[in-house]
């Protein structure tokens, strides 16, 4: 912008080039963190299980009464691996004894233990492990489709609400507040353009089934055609609510904590300078790698920070995302009766907090953080760094024609 005394106006970069910034460090980000967003979801997803049976002989009256062809062993991991919920199953072939071998509900045991996990690191073990290396990216695809023009709207429409003269942001609301409120306002903008992209790939990386990829694929595509069908489009929104509930005070509290924590690193880089003049002047004359990691580590912070407050709010939107509802499988008792994920968010989440305490409400919090964290991180390191190289650009381009003005 134009300054008094003679200086030269600062050169700024288009908004294609603040796009293609964008669009960079979505890339990297996705590539990154996608496995753990794979294991967020699996452990937001997953039943709720206060303790895991040991494999220890059961009680006898469990099996009594029990027909001549129920096997175990025999179809334990079809059972207990499989999209199978089922408790017993009958085995094909001969017919077997009654008696149930405790070596038997061993296997059944050990099945449910290898599908539940228990940590981040608990899941991507059993993941890779027993469904390959390839599924701790399943959902790629969506999550490309959906990062990049997510991004390109957020940080592109986060930008213009903070820099241009005409935002009423920076009209009427206190400099102080500022990143907070146009943090939020570009997220609800990207949020609502992309959710029903994020809801295919929430039910792509919740599919617990060793399948291939494009088995997952096929099936998720046949579940939203069947979930259209029955509640129609606006049920691809399902979630946008929590969705809301989630990236609006996330991004809020990130662009807050950001600005904060950047102007703090570069009080202290500077302590020579003013504040006002450091943090006014160093962001265009700074070097590449004092702006690379000034922005990882603010964005590293604040991202975890804001990803820990906001953790029941996305436990919320997973399990509701990935409901599945046909009221033609059900009792009739039981149509049209609202289950918990289909309530409003208060009372969901009161709902999750009664049966399952704290603990259900930040279920897969570390899991988050660790994807958030690091996300935060990339993605406006990367953008910082894409910008200061255009902005450096264009002002060889603006020396090379000045001499023929």
């Amino acid at each position: 912008m134009d300054r008094l005394g003679g200086a030269k106006p600062e050169v700024d970069i288009s908004a294609v080039q603040k796009m293609l910034s964008a669009t960079s460090g979505s890339l990297l980000t996705s590539l990154l963190v996608t496995p753990l967003d794979v294991v967020r979801v699996r452990l937001q997803s997953q039943p709720s299980v206060s303790t895991l049976p040991r494999p220890t002989p059961p009680p006898t009256a469990s099996f009594t009464n029990l027909p001549p062809t129920l096997g175990v062993t025999s179809c334990c991991r079809e059972v207990f691996w499989i999209n199978n919920t089922s408790p017993v199953c009958l085995a094909a072939g001969p017919t077997i004894t009654t008696s149930i071998d405790s070596s038997a509900v061993g296997c059944a045991v050990d099945e449910t233990r290898r599908k539940t996990y228990t940590s981040t690191l608990d899941g991507l073990r059993k993941i890779a492990r027993n469904e390959g290396l390839s599924s701790l990216w399943r959902g790629l695809s969506p999550t490309l489709v959906m990062a990049i023009p997510a991004n390109v709207i957020y940080f592109t429409g986060y930008d213009v609400l903070r820099s241009s003269r005409r935002s009423p942001i920076n009209q009427h609301i206190p400099d102080a507040y500022a990143p907070l409120i146009a943090g939020s306002i570009a997220r609800v903008a990207a949020a609502s353009v992309i959710s029903p992209i994020e809801m295919f790939r929430t039910r792509m990386q919740a599919a617990p089934s060793g399948t291939s990829g494009v088995g997952v694929f096929k099936e998720t595509m046949i579940g939203l055609r069947k979930l259209v069908k029955a509640q129609g489009y606006t049920s691809l929104w399902r979630g946008l609510t929590l969705t809301m509930w989630r990236d609006v005070p996330f991004s809020g509290i990130y662009w807050w904590g950001y600005e904060a924590g950047r102007n703090r690193l570069r009080d202290l880089r500077y302590p020579s300078m003013g504040q006002e003049h450091a943090r006014s002047t160093m962001h265009k004359d700074e070097r590449h790698t004092a702006t690379f990691v000034d922005s990882f580590l603010a964005g590293a912070i604040s991202g975890a920070a804001a990803a820990i407050v906001t953790t029941p709010f996305d436990v919320g939107k997973t399990r509701q995302q990935v409901l599945e509802r046909d009221d033609r499988k059900l009792p009739k008792a039981e149509r049209g009766v609202l289950r918990p994920e289909e309530r409003s968010m208060p009372r969901f989440l009161y709902h999750i907090w009664k049966q399952e305490g704290a603990q259900g409400l930040f279920r897969g919090w570390a899991a988050r953080c660790l994807k958030v964290a690091p996300a935060c991180a990339i993605m406006i390191s990367s953008y910082e760094i894409s910008k200061k190289m255009a902005r450096n650009m264009n002002e060889r381009r603006a020396n090379e024609d000045s001499p023929s003005r």
